[in-house]
């Protein structure tokens, strides 16, 4: 039967499969509108099964943050070629996630699953769809939601979206500068904590333990062993905890001495690299 452009197109601001895909289904189904809706879904669920297996290592970070900077919510989301990370409705798509877990707060990712993705389908049924659209595996890989009570959230996402990361501040000072100065050297030096009392006891002891057996394998004197050990914690705490790191922007000083200065605090941080 003769299907017309009108309908095709109808069909794919519905779906939002390509053209010759909408055509062929309305052909495949005599013209009828819901049953080439629900052959193009069962097709999407034939190729999602199907890359299902796939590595799916290439994505986007995407954050979202309330009006009032309250709250904020990032997520990773994988595909498997960064040429679909590219892709328009990906990217949409995954910030249609990120939006709603700000604004849904799922307690995990079956719960983010099955989400309202836009009234009619579940974010799991639109995943399912967006693979059988682009033809490769999907995966929503992880989230976090951070609120504050008393300060704000501030995020920070390096160009190409695929490291992010959203801080906590508060404090009288220009929160928003500080804050994104301190996302951006959360991007950058990867610290594990905010501050020292935030390293757990087990990654303490065994840096003491790395760094003994460094120097008895250097022939220092067992009398200086515990000094040098010491020495090699600090450099350590130096190096990977936030607050005591040298200020990216101005080695002069550490992260503490800026925020001092900014008058700003700095409570929790959330870094998304993609793939870690």
């Amino acid at each position: 039967m003769s299907i017309s452009a009108k309908d095709v197109k109808a069909l794919r601001d519905a779906t939002g499969v390509g053209m010759m895909d909408c055509k062929k289904a309305l052909q495949e189904t005599d013209g009828d509108f819901d049953a080439a809706v629900e052959l193009l879904r069962k097709k999407g669920q034939k190729v999602a099964a199907k890359r299902a297996e796939k590595e799916a290592d290439e994505g986007l970070i995407s954050i979202a943050i309330s009006e009032d900077g309250s709250a904020g919510a990032i997520v990773e989301v994988n595909c498997e070629t960064d040429f679909v990370a590219r892709n328009e409705d990906f990217e949409s798509f995954v910030d249609r996630i990120a939006d709603l877990t700000l604004t849904e707060k799922p307690s995990d990712l079956d719960a983010l699953h099955s989400l309202s993705y836009n009234g009619e389908a579940t974010v799991k049924e639109e995943l399912v769809a967006m693979t059988g659209r682009i033809g490769e595996k999907l995966d929503i890989r992880r989230f976090r939601v951070v609120e504050s009570q008393e300060g704000e959230i501030i995020k920070y996402v390096h160009p190409g979206s695929k490291l992010g990361v959203i801080v906590e501040v508060s404090g009288n000072g220009d929160r928003e500068e500080a804050g994104r100065d301190v996302a951006m050297q959360i991007a950058a030096l990867d610290p594990i904590a905010v501050d020292r009392s935030e390293v757990p006891e087990e990654v303490q002891e065994k840096e003491k333990e790395i760094a003994r057996d460094a120097a008895i394998n250097e022939g220092k004197p067992e009398h200086i062993l515990d000094r040098i050990v010491e020495g090699k914690l600090e450099r350590f705490f130096e190096d990977h905890v936030l607050l005591e790191q040298s200020f990216v922007k101005d080695a002069s000083q550490s992260v503490q001495e800026m925020l001092d200065d900014a008058d700003v605090k700095v409570h929790r941080f959330v870094r998304f690299a993609l793939g870690d």
